[in-house]
């Protein structure tokens, strides 16, 4: 009985994340409320707050879903793509994140309208940003290109450029650049900020 009660809390607080995630995407997140959520998940304000402190925790949770999402396609991970200074791999890195695009848009969307009234998840979002540009760093680190001095600047413009690009198709779409010209371009960015020139291949 008790695996059961748990199991069906579970799956009370799984469908809250879902039918919240879906409520921010149709109405955003400030419009919606948490009775919203609740009458969406077929249950109370009452039973929300026995998962979340506040729509804000549940946003945190719906992040913390978003990187799990990006980081379990890394094959190889970020680190070592960049560590490598392969051209095949870092290109194959760019796509696998362009084909996750549409599968995270709404989490994607959900938290940029939440950083912009929520601190905690503003912050969340900032040191996710500062870990991955870390990870990138810490591949340059291991591959020892370049002066230590620009490191830092050189995974933040890359890091920068994909994120661009992936806010603008979240918005547009290909309409404004094919998928195949804006990957050789971001690959080749990626190449000259994070490649020595003699180990481009």
């Amino acid at each position: 009985m008790i695996r059961l009660r748990e199991a069906q809390k579970q799956m009370t607080r799984r469908l809250l994340l879902e039918k919240a995630l879906e409520l921010f995407e149709g109405k955003g997140y400030v419009a919606t409320t948490i009775d919203d959520i609740a009458a969406a998940a077929g249950t109370t304000r009452t039973t929300f707050y026995m998962h979340f402190a506040s729509k804000a925790q549940l946003m945190q949770e719906l992040v913390a879903d978003l990187d799990e999402i990006f980081t379990s396609a890394d094959d190889p991970p970020l680190r070592q793509v960049v560590k490598s200074g392969d051209r095949r791999l870092i290109r194959g890195f760019i796509e696998t994140k362009a084909d996750q695009w549409p599968a995270t848009r709404p989490y994607v969307v959900a938290a940029n309208q939440a950083a912009a009234v929520e601190p905690d998840i503003a912050a969340t979002k900032e040191q996710w940003f500062a870990a991955t540009i870390a990870e990138m760093q810490h591949g340059l680190d291991d591959a020892r290109r370049f002066d230590p001095a620009t490191r830092f600047m050189r995974c933040s413009l890359a890091f920068g450029e994909l994120e661009y690009l992936s806010l603008r198709w979240m918005q547009r779409g290909w309409s404004v650049v094919d998928r195949e010209t804006a990957l050789s371009v971001l690959t080749d960015s990626w190449c000259h900020l994070l490649v020595d020139e003699t180990s481009r291949s």
